[in-house]
């Protein structure tokens, strides 16, 4: 039935045309007229039907059926629309049929005579009507059957599955009920595995795009599957370029915690992105730990609407917490996650609170209600361009917001609290940068100071860094998907400009794995592998939207931003790290401040930026943090030397 639907799906153009229309409609009216023969022979035993009687009503009836359905041309209408007036025209072609009839019998020396003849195409007319009315209804039922087939059909993905290991051959059992997709063999690379099968079906090969085009022009494939997003990563050069130029779609089989039943595991089937192709191999992280330190805990979660910190909640609604607290001063946002928590994670008890880091009496009131026992504090301000434009937001923010949720932390007695940081306080370059760095250097210095009994608490501070998140609200790839919508151009700022990226999950996977094997106040980084040019990126996407760069989408050039550096800092290099027992994971060396200082620049910062008094502001930040030099910027003049 599958490969009739197909065939019909290709010749649909040409299914019930007016030639079959005409030759259906002649066969049933002649089939009606030979009806009407047997049953007067039947009706009247007395009278004598001969050969040459029969053979005469036979030629007639052909006559008369050709020369009325010709000329009435009822076989040109669309018999998907027809109407009542559709059989008025059949009525009367079956009309002009039987007066020809009637006239070509009834001047004949051995007709009928005219009683019988009467009444015999008297008879004709009603069963050929009844026939030709029965076909019609029966043509739409059929035509509406073999359309809804063919809908289901096409909504039905033709995939082939990458690879011949065990997990590219469990697909067959999971996909076997699935909607949405049907496996029609396997693929692999050279010819090692002709004449091979895997779970009953066929392993196919490529060795060339050709190769990918015979999926596509003989076995009628929609897209490749690839189990594995590594498996899609490894072959972006070669089998997903072949595919893009086959006109043939990238699936992957997602990660594990992206999905939230098995059961419907075709539902989260979905189309490579350009955040697969870019990330290195995954950081392996011991997630039976990780979920032992949150179980039954009440964790709270500062910029919790955010990107980083809507992943971080909906992680930690799978770790049976007791209680999770949603702080966030975007209200639309926030109510977003709310209701995807709620459809999510029915049994989860948490609490999304209106609230901003700048204000400590709101801080308190949470605090005190709450008690939460580990914090994750994600708020923070972090587009470079506009905080270079709006400096003491970034202080108030940043800085003093941070000073804020450390010191309630203390104060309310909290386990641990985990800051997330970023790479662009190394060596920071622009105000975001560094005042993230002056946030490390506040929590550090705090929690140093606790470690060595100066101040009374007993809360861990943990700090981690890491890099350009892909696909995180407001960065570049984003940016990119709604340049491509428009038609372009997509924008660059710089040829050479080049970006340290994560996924979302897997940086939240990292804060918390440095919650849960954190001894003391520590500043952790990780191995991001290798840079990827923004440029490189920009093409990348461009052509996984099945388009050619400069012939269908241009890339432009703007140059850089207020604060912006062509390269970011390497994190974790033997200089500047201390390696741990996971071998991508770092602690970062850092200078450290006496607590004292620390709290004193920090409360004069916030004067400064409450007083929107930038210049003192920005000097005493570039004093504060010496390595600070301002690049394409009006900064640059308080650079010390």
């Amino acid at each position: 039935m599958k490969r009739l639907i197909e065939i019909i799906n290709r010749r649909r153009n040409r299914f019930l045309n007016t030639g079959v229309v005409f030759v259906v409609d002649s066969i049933s009216s002649l089939a009606a007229s030979i009806f009407v023969l047997v049953m007067m022979n039947l009706l009247m035993p007395g009278f004598e039907f001969s050969q040459s009687r029969i053979l005469l009503w036979l030629m007639s009836v052909f006559v008369s059926t050709v020369i009325a359905f010709r000329v009435g041309r009822v076989y040109r209408a669309i018999i998907r629309y027809s109407t009542l007036r559709e059989l008025g025209r059949l009525g009367l072609v079956c009309l002009g049929k039987e007066l020809m009839l009637y006239f070509l019998m009834a001047f004949t020396t051995f007709g009928f005579g005219s009683g019988i003849l009467g009444g015999m195409v008297l008879m004709d007319f009603f069963v050929s009507l009844c026939a030709l009315i029965i076909i019609r209804v029966l043509m739409v039922a059929v035509y509406d059957r073999m359309q809804a087939l063919n809908k289901a059909e096409q909504a039905v993905r033709k995939v082939l599955v990458y690879g011949t290991n065990d997990k590219a051959a469990s697909m067959v059992a999971r996909l076997r009920n699935s909607p949405h997709y049907r496996i029609i063999g396997f693929v692999a690379y050279g010819k090692e595995r002709v004449g091979h099968s895997l779970a009953g079906m066929k392993v196919y090969y490529f060795e060339n795009a050709g190769g990918v085009h015979i999926f596509r022009n003989t076995l009628y494939a929609d897209g490749i599957l690839f189990p594995y997003v590594a498996d899609a990563r490894a072959e972006q050069d070669r089998l997903i370029n072949y595919c893009r130029q086959a006109g043939m779609k990238t699936y992957v089989m997602p990660n594990i915690d992206e999905m939230t039943d098995q059961q419907a595991i075709g539902n989260y089937i979905r189309k490579i992105k350009i955040e697969d192709l870019l990330g290195r191999p995954e950081i392996k992280i011991s997630m039976d730990e990780i979920i032992a330190n949150f179980k039954g805990k009440t964790v709270m979660v500062t910029g919790a609407a955010g990107s980083i910190g809507s992943e971080l909640c909906r992680q930690l609604a799978t770790f049976g917490v007791d209680k999770l607290i949603l702080f966030d001063n975007a209200e639309t946002p926030l109510h977003n996650i709310r209701l995807e928590l709620e459809d999510r994670f029915k049994d989860l008890d948490f609490v999304p609170v209106i609230g901003d880091v700048r204000s400590i009496k709101r801080l308190d009131f949470v605090f005190g209600k709450y008690r939460p026992q580990i914090v994750f504090h994600a708020a923070a301000y972090k587009h470079v361009p506009l905080m270079e434009e709006n400096p003491c937001e970034a202080i108030r923010v940043n800085v003093t917001g941070s000073k804020h949720v450390a010191d309630k932390c203390v104060e309310y007695e909290v386990e641990k609290m985990v800051m997330v940081s970023t790479d662009k306080a190394v060596n920071p370059t622009n105000i975001m940068g560094c005042t993230k760095r002056l946030a490390e250097i506040y929590v550090q210095s705090l929690g140093l100071a606790i470690e060595k009994g100066e101040v009374a608490g007993k809360t861990c501070f943990v700090t981690t860094r890491f890099g350009n998140v892909l696909g995180s609200n407001g960065s570049v790839i984003p940016r990119f998907r709604e340049q491509l919508e428009h038609g372009g151009p997509i924008t660059v700022t710089h040829p050479e400009i080049t970006r340290f990226f994560m996924t979302i999950p897997e940086a939240c996977r990292l804060v918390m794995e440095a919650a849960t094997f954190a001894t003391g106040t520590q500043i952790f980084v990780f191995d991001m592998g290798e840079s990827v040019k923004i440029v490189t990126l920009a093409e990348r996407m461009i052509h996984l939207a099945g388009l050619e760069v400069d012939r269908d989408i241009k890339i432009e050039f703007t140059g850089l931003r207020p604060g912006e550096k062509l390269y970011e800092e390497v994190l974790a290099t033997k200089e500047n790290t201390i390696p741990t027992a996971h071998t991508r994971i770092f602690v970062a060396k850092a200078r450290e401040y006496p607590f004292t200082d620390a709290s004193g620049i920090m409360a004069q910062l916030s004067e400064y930026g409450e007083d929107v008094n930038i210049p003192d502001m920005v000097r005493l930040m570039k004093r504060t943090v010496p390595e600070f030099k301002s690049k394409n910027s009006e900064y640059e003049k308080y650079d010390i030397s």
